[in-house]
């Protein structure tokens, strides 16, 4: 069995100066590694190279006795008990930073594309109701001099921040820890929700943070707000946010993740003209998912030889 388990096809160049080490396992299957799969591979493993999809818990860590490092192909890692690497003396390596600006990228594509309605005029172009001009149909939103309220000013809400001062956005944000230096005014979630033209979720998945957008938050949330989430589908109640897109409660919503992920495609959200629903792409640029890849294999590398990882994620870090 081998010692290194890939849970995914990676390029071959990057995965190069891991192969050469021997005895690497690399999932060729098609989607994630099956559960089963993953559990009966890992027995002999020393490390293992990770992927959001995969759940490194207490069960997994009981079937690899040897395992020293889990690398994590993303900035995330609430799929990694993290408790019970640490009492295992497991390493867990991930890849934050190098994703930062493309996932910033992409919220503000997606915070422009739902406040000047472009989902909805590309079904109004595809199923043949383009009428003539008029003045005051398919009226959405300005960009320039919004209030962005921005939950979770990590890395990600630093780099949103950036490009909105960019359109004279007016900043704020709510955050556990300070920031320093950070632009826009901190405030508590509260005062962002009644505030805020668009809401944009960054923050971490955390025992704290699950659910945290539910009924009463959108029912705190205007007519004429919108909701972005980057982060993870579990920050936010699906079910709540259907009833408060169905009803006016908010103006609509643009989500890169949701919960269930991946969705069916008969999912009634989808059938929501104000809602722009997308396959958890904000980190998908080609140079940006490789040097995620690479992070990941240095950081494997590194936790196999003992040596400092590029990055190291510890409980509580």
């Amino acid at each position: 069995m081998a010692e290194i388990l890939v849970t995914r096809a990676l390029p071959s160049d990057i995965l190069r100066p891991l192969l050469a080490r021997g005895g690497v396992e690399v999932w060729e299957g098609e989607g994630p590694i099956r559960r089963e799969v993953l559990l009966s591979s890992v027995g002999s493993s020393l490390g293992v190279l990770s992927m959001l999809t995969d759940s490194i818990d207490a069960e997994l860590l009981e079937a690899a006795p040897r395992l020293m490092v889990v690398s994590q192909m993303a900035a995330g890692v609430d799929n990694i008990d993290l408790d019970a690497c640490a009492r295992r003396r497991v390493r867990v390596g991930h890849t934050p930073g190098v994703l930062t600006e493309t996932v910033a990228d992409t919220a503000f594509a997606l915070m422009a594309s739902i406040v000047r309605r472009l989902p909805e005029g590309k079904r109004l172009v595809e199923e043949g109701r383009w009428g003539s001009w008029s003045p005051f149909e398919g009226l959405g939103g300005d960009l320039h001099g919004l209030i962005l309220g921005i939950v979770g000013m990590g890395g990600v809400g630093r780099a949103v921040a950036r490009r909105a001062s960019g359109f004279e956005m007016r900043v704020i944000y709510t955050t556990p820890r300070a920031v320093e230096g950070s632009p826009g005014q901190a405030v508590t979630l509260d005062e962002l929700l009644a505030t805020a033209d668009v809401v944009m979720l960054c923050a971490p998945l955390t025992e704290e943070t699950r659910g945290m957008i539910g009924v009463a938050q959108l029912e705190a949330m205007r007519p004429i707000s919108y909701l972005v989430n980057v982060a993870r589908g579990q920050l936010v109640d699906t079910d709540a946010l259907m009833e408060a897109l169905g009803s006016g409660s908010i103006a609509g919503a643009a989500l890169d993740v949701i919960e269930p992920e991946p969705l069916p495609p008969d999912h009634p959200i989808l059938s929501l003209p104000n809602c722009l629903v997308t396959p958890h792409i904000a980190s998908a640029s080609v140079s940006t998912r490789r040097a995620m890849a690479q992070m990941a294999v240095d950081n494997l590398i590194a936790g196999l030889d003992g040596t400092e990882m590029p990055a190291e994620r510890r409980p509580g870090g």
